[in-house]
């Protein structure tokens, strides 16, 4: 199957799953009522339901709070849901209070002083890697 076909039915179950009907005038309706772009047209809806389109990121996002659901699940499946989850967990327990809080400082500083931190972290990596055997 392909990825925009993929992406529509999980769409389907999505809008199923949280009590609306499957069909393009629910969907125009409901994602136009919560979006504050554009709207969208039911041509371009009816396309996300029949698996010819996928919908913007910042579209996906508000159907998938619309729907209930994670958006990287309602983008690309379940297991690539679960996969992120999973590595979000392990980043998060490989890491103390001291590490998210210069991971924070870090994320604070302009562009370029951010730059120079991952410089100077890859140069301490490599001299690491190469005095290990």
């Amino acid at each position: 199957m392909n990825e925009k076909l993929e992406f529509a039915e999980r769409l389907r179950k999505a809008m199923l799953s949280a009590g609306y009907e499957a069909r393009p005038a629910v969907l125009e309706k409901g994602f136009n009522s919560r979006y504050w772009g554009r709207s969208v047209s039911f041509q371009a809806v009816s396309r996300w339901l029949r698996g010819e389109a996928i919908p913007s990121q910042e579209k996906l996002q508000v159907l998938a709070e619309w729907l209930k659901v994670e958006p990287h699940a309602l983008r690309y499946g379940e297991e690539a849901a679960l996969s992120i989850r999973e590595k979000r967990k392990q980043w998060e327990e490989a890491l103390d209070y001291r590490e998210r809080e210069a991971i924070e400082q870090y994320l604070s500083l302009p562009a370029p002083q951010r730059k120079i931190v991952r410089e100077v972290i890859s140069a301490f990596a490599q001299v690491f890697s190469e005095k290990t055997p």
